[in-house]
């Protein structure tokens, strides 16, 4: 492959194209009109318009994908994550036209893409499931009765699901039956399958998740864990690796399972097999994500692997660049994906241009974003702006490179989820190590970012009334520095 088109936009587009650029590749761009004048348009070597603004009418329709590729010569796709990165059909497309996907096959995306065909597959190879149902239950009745077998509270959940949608925690057998058709309501609604099972609900959960290779020579590999239990609304926002609370013992365990799971449906390419552990640090298999996760980059930074190169020369049909026992972790490294959001307000999403946008720099920093100063940020897709990302040699320097980052990341014009990013690696749960998925739940209330606000400001006024009582000119030298420092800090609320 001497040209790739890569069907995203944004960061994970840029990212794409940049390892791309340093292999020598040639890249095409996809755009929709909202999209138009948005860095990765203007990083590619060519850029091609699919359609208006909706996804359904541009990053979501294979067609013009397709298409696009026929008319620029480019001979693979490279899907980044999200849109189309998991669609088996796009996939037989891709392979119909004699294109490459830069991912695995989709006959493996079909098997992993339902969490029962994933739980089937994976018990071929013994890996530990959590106590429930190994078929989809449409009987409430029947259903209701194994429940009973596997103890309340459960949790029941959309075979074709993901992002906590077709989910619902069910505490006691007479909350059993309005559950059970609320899940499959909404499981209905969002993803067209109204297939549900049965899990014991673990209480008190770590969400542990193992990136793997797989190349078309039967090579399969691991590269650690990335711990992501920071969570709000079943979705991710804090990611680290390696995790703070596995055991050597048990990131063995961990792997192999993972590679196995892979194994099971000759897996090729990167993919995430995901585990929830429990108090007692017993971890089962979640599901697998047959795809680039958002999170890869604090994978990169352990390992020294670059994921993407590996995926292309993978899709090149070249083995594995490296052994399993060549892999070693080296330090430690922290992500934050920064949303255009409100944590005072439920998370919910802002919309707006960026007035100010100028990204943190120095030792250990790294920013993949898609923005830049002036920009708007569309109502049409993910709201997340950027992932902040910092490495260490350990993971108190990565959190306190974190930290310095953060507010040294300077955005106004909307609000965003930095703040929220700071208060968690801030806090003594996480700091200690001692968090679960519950912690946004547990521990983070709107009231504790107003509180950071109005310390602020205390402190700048105090710092204003020592400048007007004309004090030595050393100390207003310093107080120009720290009111300034207050100023950036605000975010722009």
């Amino acid at each position: 492959m001497q040209k790739i088109l890569v069907a995203n936009r944004g960061e994970i587009a840029l990212r794409v194209m940049r390892s791309a650029r340093e292999m020598g590749i040639k890249t095409v761009a996809v755009y929709s009109e909202a999209d138009r004048d948005a860095l990765h348009v203007r990083y590619a070597d060519e850029a091609v318009c699919i359609g208006p603004a909706p996804s359904n009418q541009s990053y979501l329709v294979g067609a013009k994908i397709i298409e696009a590729c026929k008319q620029t010569g480019a001979e693979g796709i490279h899907p980044g994550y999200g849109f189309l990165s998991e669609n088996a059909a796009f996939a037989r497309l891709v392979r119909e036209a004699g294109l490459i996907l830069i991912g695995p096959s989709p006959e493996a995306m079909e098997v992993m893409g339902n969490k029962l065909s994933a739980k089937a597959a994976a018990l071929k190879y013994n890996i530990p499931m959590v106590p429930g149902t190994e078929e989809a239950i449409t009987d409430i009745s029947e259903a209701k009765r194994r429940a009973v077998e596997v103890g309340f509270p459960i949790l029941i959940k959309a075979a074709a699901g993901g992002g906590g949608k077709g989910m619902r925690i069910v505490e006691s057998e007479a909350d059993f039956e309005e559950q059970m058709n609320l899940a499959v309501s909404e499981a209905t609604s969002a993803f067209g399958d109204g297939s549900v099972f049965i899990e014991r609900y673990v209480s008190s959960p770590r969400h542990i998740e193992i990136q793997v290779l797989g190349d078309t020579h039967g090579n399969i590999v691991h590269l650690f864990e990335r711990d992501c239990s920071v969570q709000r609304r079943h979705q991710k926002v804090v990611e680290e690796a390696p995790s703070s609370v596995l055991t050597p013992e048990i990131r063995e365990a961990m792997g192999r399972c993972a590679v196995d799971v892979a194994r099971s449906v000759n897996y090729t390419g990167a993919g995430t097999v995901e585990f929830i552990m429990d108090d007692q640090l017993n971890f089962y298999f979640l599901e697998m994500n047959t795809r680039l996760q958002v999170e890869h980059p604090v994978t990169e930074l352990i390992t020294g692997i670059d994921l993407v190169k590996e995926q292309i020369n993978i899709a090149r049909g070249h083995a594995i660049s490296f052994k399993q026992e060549d892999l070693k972790i080296k330090g430690h490294a922290m992500e934050l994906r920064v949303y255009a959001e409100d944590p005072a307000n439920n998370f919910l999403p802002d919309i707006g241009t960026l007035q100010t946008y100028v990204t943190p720099q120095g030792p250990g920093v790294r920013v993949d974003d898609g923005f830049e100063q002036g920009m708007e940020i569309p109502i049409y897709y993910d709201p997340m702006i950027a992932k902040l990302i910092t490495y260490g040699k350990d993971r108190k320097e990565a959190i306190d490179r974190m930290v310095r980052a953060i507010d040294e990341y300077i955005i106004t014009g909307i609000t965003t989820t930095l703040p929220f990013g700071k208060f968690v690696m801030q806090h003594e749960a996480f700091t200690s190590g001692n968090f679960d998925t519950h912690f946004v739940k547990k521990y983070f209330t709107p009231d504790v970012l107003n509180t950071e606000d109005t310390d602020e400001a205390e402190i700048a006024a105090l710092l204003m009334e020592r400048l007007l009582n004309n004090k030595k000119v050393a100390v207003a030298e310093t107080v120009g520095v720290a009111e300034s420092n207050w100023v950036k800090n605000r975010r722009a609320l």
